[in-house]
């Protein structure tokens, strides 16, 4: 599943540089994040390290990108972050 940033984000920044899979970008009013990127960490670390170090906790599971662990792994790989 996807990461939601939600419109009580502060546009504090802190989420941005936390991202492996670049998948956080500045919107019109917020942050918002790319669901075709984010493998909520999965690939990179246990937890999703933009929840961790948000000051608001405005980031949620988007509901309407339900994903299992292993389509999450599958679209890490398929990402190839580490060929570009």
């Amino acid at each position: 599943m996807a990461l939601l940033i939600t419109d009580k984000c502060i546009n504090c920044d802190m989420c941005l540089a936390e991202c492996p899979n670049e998948a956080i970008y500045e919107g019109d009013k917020i942050y918002e994040i790319d669901v075709n990127r984010c493998t909520e960490c999965v690939g990179f670390y246990e937890h999703q390290t933009c929840v961790d170090v948000c000051p608001i906790e405005c980031i949620i599971p988007y509901p309407e990108h339900r994903e299992t662990a292993e389509q999450l792994l599958q679209k890490f790989k398929g990402l190839n972050l580490f060929n570009a």
